[in-house]
């Protein structure tokens, strides 16, 4: 049986006059409807097409007694109010149907944030937003973040066809000078990346060894990694040792002029990512300052068993 809009009220041999919705705002978010999302829509005055319904994998919505399927995807809601209007006018449903769609669930535009940030997520995002908005909802970069962030997102090739590109955001142009120019904008369907940083090795006659994460593209120096590894161990020797993979694979030793560093003598070296620095022991030295000490330890010995003789 078909159904007609509205209630028809008769008075004493008066015309039937459709009764009329309230006028509505426009119904236009930011985000258009895609595959998956979940929208609520409501027929006037016809609650039995009135349902809650989910875009199917085609981008198409199925709703009872219409006979066609109606495309949703790409559309905002006020779009596919008027194309399920036309639907219903189309099948002779209802004369004048009046329809508000709303998005109740977007499931279309996923933002992941991974890498090195405190909270990884996923989320969708329901409106435009903006590379540091996603990183404030990863709650931050953690510590060993590395100099820049990956992002990935799809853009309209020459074929009009959709392609991958990556963008490299430096993240103290991003944060420190503020560039709005990288502050990306997001619209879903980005994975955001922040690869943990390289990281640079210090052994030996050290005070902290251990693996420390370069700062910047730029590497980092001698001094700095000593700065970090909280400076020498005594008797350490003159000249340390930098191990670095070369291109073939093989793994060159590099001799730095320790001492003279320290003393302004010569200038800093520049370490690299995956540098292994190695501050070595002086054996002389050790075994100097060992003989210094038993010759002193010998010597009040001798001094404290002279003194008692005497007494």
């Amino acid at each position: 049986m078909r159904i007609l809009t509205g209630v028809l009220i008769l008075v004493a041999g008066a015309c039937a006059q459709p009764v009329r919705p309230p006028e509505a705002a426009p119904n236009l978010p930011a985000q258009a409807i895609g595959r998956d999302d979940l929208i609520a829509v409501s027929v006037y005055g016809s609650p039995e097409l009135s349902r809650t319904v989910r875009v199917d994998t085609d981008g198409f919505i199925r709703l009872p007694m219409v006979q066609q399927n109606i495309k949703a995807e790409g559309l905002h809601p006020g779009e596919l109010e008027a194309r399920i209007a036309a639907a219903l006018r189309q099948e002779q449903i209802l004369v004048e149907p009046f329809v508000t769609v709303i998005i109740a669930e977007y499931h279309s535009r996923p933002v992941s944030v991974m890498g090195a940030v405190k909270m990884p997520l996923v989320f969708q995002a329901e409106a435009p937003t903006t590379l540091l908005e996603a990183l404030a909802r990863a709650q931050g970069l953690r510590d060993d973040a590395g100099p820049e962030i990956l992002v990935s997102q799809s853009e309209t090739g020459p074929d009009g066809q959709p392609r991958p590109l990556v963008r490299r955001i430096n993240i103290r142009e991003l944060i420190d000078a503020a560039n709005p120019a990288l502050n990306v904008k997001l619209t879903g369907g980005e994975e955001i990346r922040v690869p943990e940083a390289s990281k640079i090795f210090v052994v030996g006659n050290v005070k902290k060894p251990g693996a420390f994460p370069v700062p910047d593209s730029n590497g980092t120096t001698v001094l700095k990694l000593l700065a970090v590894a909280e400076g020498l161990l005594p008797y350490s020797a003159n000249d340390a040792y930098i191990f670095r993979r070369n291109a073939s694979g093989a793994t060159d030793e590099i001799p730095v002029q320790l001492t003279k560093i320290l003393q302004r003598k010569a200038a800093d070296v520049t370490l690299t990512a995956n540098d292994i620095l190695y501050v070595p022991d002086s054996k002389g030295r050790r075994l100097g300052f060992a003989a210094i000490e038993k010759i002193l330890l010998f010597g009040s010995t001798v001094g404290a068993t002279a003194l008692i003789y005497a007494r």
